[in-house]
């Protein structure tokens, strides 16, 4: 072969239509110089020639020189970057490549090819070596024509679908992959072609033959190709296997969307219902979760079941599907059986999770409403793969979650159970935070219950009607409180009061103080003496407990700082006398439906120590409502009393209509949002009086002679009200009591019968002793007075009045039974 064919063959190998070429002796001498070179490199052919190569290389590279000889002698040539120094002194970094342009039976020369570096995006690589770089690469390639027809494409492309790249020829993709969603691919294939803007990183998901159950992601990236005269050509395009990344991603997804969605509120079935939902459709497309019913009640699970031959009943607590087709037969709500030695129950009992990834289409399925109930098989419900997750919180199993998949042709695998495991595990701490949650607030609102009275007493003094509003509306426990408190004489005893703090603390100190007012009130003691010892008991308590008196910075556990408001009501005379500590004063409405408010002295809150309790007596008109409120109704938490805040609560009272249950329920609705900042009491009283023929009574002079006329009397007007069967026991009580009163005391004796739900017998003296029980031995000749009476009446007792104290005893309007 000729020098002239061996540059020629050079020159096809290494495509050097744009390099400058020269040649060189096997010393590293120039030999020869272009006119190229000398452009390039700006030194005349005639000052170059003879001239060694590392003497054009620059400083930095110069030294390479004798060792790059060696190489490409050793090698038959080489290729790199140097750094040659023009003829004007300015350094320029060049590719090179040498190689062999040996004559037969010449000497040793060689060709060397000089590219400028600014020029060109990299080496100059002929047809061979592209042709290798893409065919052999792990990504896939194709080249499309403007019809966006096949004309190219390397072997890996063959891992995406489509066969081998001599199917693809002439084809289009839809064509070589039948049921691929190609449009959107080709979309950009056209959008790329008529703009020219290179498009990289589009994600394309769906299902290829090769995984025709499973979907698969691709990132794809395109380039258009022109010709010389930039005219387009075709597209080039590249694709990469995301399916990882992109399954990670979803997974990731699905679980800061349960993490959003699942455990929003402290409700079980709620609770549940997420779970089931945050997986439906994306996950699987049909989930039930149940529970046992125990998990349900907010008590402690039940012991794991035995894998005994027993069914097992839990109860379904969450259910999703993404097609009606698969809803099943039990209903949230209701019980779910499963046969023993079923996978939940399995589950249930082991603790461990259960996949099966393609199910018996055959096998009935697990859970019905009975035992006996009608089964359907997986088959005809068209579900083909499963999961059982325990659901499990602090090492304990509280029920079990199933997925299941129909319309999802890819079947479950271990990534999956994993994925379900951690949702069922996130949403198990939920339910177990709810179930206990449930448990305290259920304990909560039973102490509340029982805190609070279930029902306002039956009496005939007021037509009542009260509203409570608790501050936390999570557990329902606060620290207001009302109450209403028969009390002798037909009389009624009327309470609001208030603890400082809401809950439990609050609702326990409220619970003691309702008690001990309970307790006084049982004293018949007027209302600033109940407001007096109320103050100290709390005062005690405090210093026992070592809690300083502070209103300001009061203590909800000890009662400091609370507020009460007592009001006694008589129905014979209409008199009506309160007293308050910390406490805003009672609102009257009037028959009329105009609105006062009764100006009463303010004593300080109980156990803040301060002067004596004042009280207010007043005469109120028959059919006036007292309102006896806490002051969360009027300041949201805040300062109570103002002048505005009256106006609103005298607006509201003065609003008619309804029956007294409503209007307390719309002043409650009108002056409280639904989150009050503090909690919110009512009580609304409107008065009764009796009737002149309900009361009679007789003034007797302190002579024992009267004792038989005050009988006759009495037995008198039992037959006027048609109480003849109470008359020999009236005639003992009578008899007995005044004789005492005669007996023992100084002054005028009164004789009261009043006619109510129960009959009354009152006597008044002006004595100060209160009479006492006494046992007499058999051989006593008196004291067994009070003791006949206490057996034959249905309760007896003594209240004192400014000028001495009545005895009083009640019987039932109806005989007792002998």
């Amino acid at each position: 072969m000729g020098a002239h064919e061996e540059r020629d063959l050079a020159r096809r190998q290494f495509d050097v239509a744009d390099a400058a070429p020269l040649l060189l002796d096997a010393a590293g001498v120039v030999t020869s110089w272009s006119s190229q070179a000398q452009r390039l490199l700006a030194y005349p052919a005639a000052e170059v020639v003879g001239t060694r190569l590392a003497d054009l290389v620059a400083a930095e590279d110069a030294w390479r020189v004798p060792e790059l000889v060696e190489r490409w002698r050793r090698d038959g040539g080489w290729a790199g970057l140097l750094s040659v120094r023009r003829g004007d002194g300015r350094p320029v970094r060049l590719m090179v490549r040498i190689c062999s342009a040996e004559e037969a039976r010449g000497p040793s020369r060689w060709l060397a090819l000089l590219s400028e570096l600014a020029e060109a995006t990299g080496w100059d690589m002929h047809r061979t070596v592209l042709e290798q770089m893409v065919a052999r690469s792990p990504i896939g390639i194709a080249v499309v024509d403007t019809d966006l027809r096949y004309v190219w494409s390397n072997a890996a492309l063959a891992r995406f679908g489509g066969g081998p790249p001599q199917s693809r020829l002439g084809l289009r993709m839809a064509d070589v992959q039948p049921g691929l969603d190609s449009e959107p691919v080709e979309a950009q294939m056209r959008h790329v072609l008529a703009t020219g803007e290179t498009v990289i990183g589009y994600e394309h998901v769906g299902h290829v033959r090769s995984a025709p159950h499973r979907e698969t992601a691709q990132m794809l990236s395109f380039t258009r190709l022109e010709d010389e005269r930039g005219h387009p050509m075709g597209v080039y395009y590249t694709v990469v296997d995301i399916t990882a990344h992109h399954r990670a991603r979803q997974r990731l997804a699905l679980l800061d969307r349960a993490g959003e969605q699942i455990g929003r509120t402290l409700d079980i079935v709620r609770t549940a219902q997420e779970l089931a939902d945050v997986t439906v459709p994306g996950f699987a497309d049909l989930v039930v979760v149940d529970l046992m019913e125990s998990v349900l009640r907010g008590a402690e699970p039940e012991p794991e079941p035995s894998a005994g031959p027993a069914p097992v009943r839990l109860r379904r607590a969450g259910r999703q599907s993404a097609d009606a087709a698969v809803t099943g037969t039990v209903d949230v709500g209701e019980d779910v059986v499963y046969p023993p030695g079923s996978p939940p129950i399995r589950c249930l009992v082991t603790g461990r999770s259960w996949l099966e990834e393609r199910l018996d289409p055959l096998a009935p399925e697990w859970g019905t409403d009975s035992p006996e109930g009608p089964v359907a098989t997986f088959r005809e419900r068209g579900l083909h793969s499963v999961l059982v997750v325990p659901v499990r919180a602090r090492g304990v199993t509280l029920g079990v979650t199933t997925f299941f998949r129909r319309r999802h042709q890819e079947p479950f695998d271990a990534d999956d159970l994993h994925l379900a495991e951690d949702l069922v595990s996130r949403a198990a701490v939920c339910v177990d935070n709810a179930r206990r949650y449930t448990r305290e607030r259920n304990a909560a609102l039973a102490l509340q219950r029982n805190l609070l009275p279930h029902r306002l007493p039956e009496q005939c003094a007021v037509d009542v009607a009260a509203c409570y509003r608790p501050a936390d509306e999570l557990t329902g426990l606060g620290g207001d409180w009302y109450d209403l408190i028969p009390l002798s004489g037909a009389r009624v005893a009327l309470v609001v009061g208030e603890v400082p703090g809401h809950g439990i603390d609050a609702a326990a100190a409220m619970g003691r103080l309702r008690t001990a007012v309970r307790t006084l009130a049982a004293q018949d003691l007027p209302p600033e003496e109940v407001l007096g010892h109320l103050d100290d008991l709390v005062a005690r308590s405090a210093r026992e407990a070592g809690v300083e008196p502070d209103p300001v910075g009061a203590d909800s556990t000890q009662a400091v700082g609370s507020g009460c408001v007592y009001v006694i009501y008589d129905p014979v005379d209409g008199q009506c006398t309160m007293a308050a500590a910390g406490h805003p004063a009672p609102a009257v409405v009037l028959p009329d439906g105009s609105v006062t408010f009764i100006d009463l002295p303010q004593g300080a809150p109980l156990g803040a120590g301060g002067p004596p309790f004042e009280a207010v007596e007043l005469a109120l008109v028959e059919g006036s409502t007292l309102a006896l409120h806490t002051d969360g109704l009027l300041a949201h938490g805040s300062q109570w009393a103002g002048d505005s805040d009256r106006e609103r609560l005298r607006r509201a009272l003065e609003r008619q209509g309804g029956s007294l249950d409503q209007r307390c329920r719309t002043v409650v609705d009108t002056l409280v949002p639904e989150g009050p900042h503090d909690d919110v009491a009512l009580l609304m009283a409107r008065t009764r009086l009796l009737g002149a023929d309900q009361v009679a009574d007789w003034d007797l002079p302190g002579d024992p002679a009267v004792v038989a006329e005050a009988r006759k009397e009495a037995t008198r007007q039992l037959t006027e009200w048609n109480l003849q069967e109470l008359a020999f026991t009236t005639e003992l009580v009578v008899s007995e009591l005044v004789t005492n009163a005669i007996r023992y005391a100084d002054g005028p004796v009164r004789l009261r019968l009043i006619k109510e739900r129960a009959l009354i017998c009152e006597v008044y003296d002006g004595g100060a002793t209160a009479p006492h029980l006494r046992h007499p031995r058999t051989t006593d000749e008196g004291g067994r007075g009070l003791l006949l009476v206490s057996q034959v009446t249905q309760r007896w007792g003594t209240r004192f009045a400014p000028e001495g104290k009545i005895i009083w005893a009640e019987q039932p309007l109806t005989a007792p039974s002998i």
